[in-house]
């Protein structure tokens, strides 16, 4: 669903300089694939920590660095934010109600929020 969203985000994921000659050959990659379970896994860590989220602050600040040294913009996390509920509602179908489809959106905020924060702190010196 990301790539269908917003397809100039391909680029971004190049692995040893490999450039993608189309999105499903990015999908297939094991580089790809670990990257989604390295997301899926601060996705995990938000949920896990829902009662304290700002543990997590230093930890997602540094992370949303890391985004920006490589050249993905900070409005391209609403496109991963979409791709994001409308896998969840594929998974859950009737299950994913107004409400869960808030609570989750809420969540991804809060992350993503945290993230930017990275691109707003001023590098070390300034």
């Amino acid at each position: 669903r990301l790539f269908d969203l917003d397809p100039d985000l391909l680029p971004l994921f190049q692995y040893s300089c490999k450039q993608f000659a189309s999105p499903q050959e990015c999908l297939s990659a094991p580089e790809f694939l670990d990257h989604i379970r390295k997301v899926m896994l601060v996705i995990d860590a938000a949920v896990s920590h829902l009662d304290n989220l700002p543990c997590l602050e230093e930890y997602l600040c540094n992370l949303g660095k890391k985004h920006q040294a490589v050249g993905v913009k900070v409005e391209s996390f609403s496109t991963v934010g979409e791709s994001l509920l409308y896998m969840l509602e594929k998974c859950l179908g009737a299950a994913f109600s107004p409400d869960v489809r808030e609570a989750w959106t809420e969540l991804y905020g809060a992350v993503v929020k945290a993230m930017r924060r990275g691109w707003e702190a001023l590098p070390e010196g300034d």
